[in-house]
């Protein structure tokens, strides 16, 4: 028996004419941060409705914790998700709004609302009513919400959106910590590739219903490679330098006149003092590297995540 927690094979979603997830695997081990990323409407919050039994998949199959939620629908009690902006009462405290939840849900463990709210570092505010909650306080009661029952998967569907750089933070080192310490398996959807980069072991990149790509974070950090950016007003003059006087081919130009050289036989100031000296302009020199925004970029074809 294999351990991953989610399993997806060949799954497929239509709607009408329209098919929105397309013959999408995806493999989730256990204990592991999975983000699903790509546009808005590329299908993120489907698949994830399909694996929480909300939509139904057109075709193919779906295995949680090594079973078939249609044929087991036990195995959903073992999962806590936020598929939507979680909606509390707002006169009621933290505390007071999961005891409400915990009687809606029926099986929760005792003390469950005290253990999720020291989860989340909620403790300090349970007197506080939620509609003086900041947003970034109010994603966490909703991850306190979906721990109640102590699930082994989390499914969190774009838990950062409209939250400020502080909220970002406290969401992500709560998110590394459960996972980390406390073993939870976290499949969480975004478009905001840098948050997902500093948190996600697993990504696999969305496109059009399309699941392009899944590999593991260590793995595209390996092929991260490192360049030296030089925007010039002659590409084609600087290019022809490159070539012939220094024997560089290893380049790619983009729309912008700049040119990205991997191969660092020679220092930057080697490279400015020798278009200067021929009558190129440089406006823009650095050293840099790809990172997944430049990643997802390569996967999909040149389309940006915004």
């Amino acid at each position: 028996m294999d351990n991953f927690i989610i399993k997806t094979t060949a799954l497929t979603k239509q709607y009408n004419d329209q098919t929105v997830v397309k013959g999408v695997s995806m493999a989730i081990p256990k204990g592991k941060i999975y983000g699903l990323l790509g546009r808005n409407g590329a299908g993120k919050t489907t698949i994830m409705k399909i694996l929480l039994g909300l939509a139904k998949a057109s075709s193919g199959e779906v295995r949680l914790f090594g079973q078939a939620p249609s044929k087991h629908p036990e195995v959903y009690s073992r999962i806590g998700n936020i598929i939507e902006t979680p909606s509390f009462y707002p006169y009621l405290s933290g505390p007071e709004n999961l005891r409400v939840f915990s009687k809606l849900k029926g099986q929760v463990q005792k003390n469950s609302v005290e253990k999720a709210l020291k989860l989340v570092d909620l403790t300090q505010a349970k007197h506080k009513r939620f509609a003086n909650y900041s947003l970034g306080m109010k994603q966490r009661l909703g991850i306190a919400n979906a721990l109640m029952n102590d699930p082994e998967l989390l499914i969190l569907d774009e838990l950062t959106n409209g939250l400020d750089p502080i909220g970002i933070a406290e969401i992500r080192q709560l998110l590394k910590e459960l996972a980390e310490v406390h073993g939870k398996t976290i499949l969480i959807s975004s478009h905001q590739l840098s948050e997902i980069e500093q948190i996600a072991d697993i990504i696999g990149i969305l496109h059009e219903g399309d699941l392009m790509e899944e590999c593991d974070m260590s793995q595209i950090a390996q092929h991260n490679q490192r360049y030296i950016s030089i925007t010039v007003s002659d590409v084609h003059q600087a290019t022809r330098l490159l070539e012939e006087a220094l024997n560089v081919t290893n380049y790619t130009v983009d729309e912008s006149d700049t040119i990205k050289i991997f191969d660092f036989t020679y220092e930057p100031q080697e490279l400015n003092r020798l278009f200067g000296t021929n009558g190129i302009a440089v406006s823009s020199l650095f050293i840099g590297s790809d990172n997944l925004e430049e990643h997802f970029r390569t996967i999909t074809g040149g389309v940006g995540i915004a």
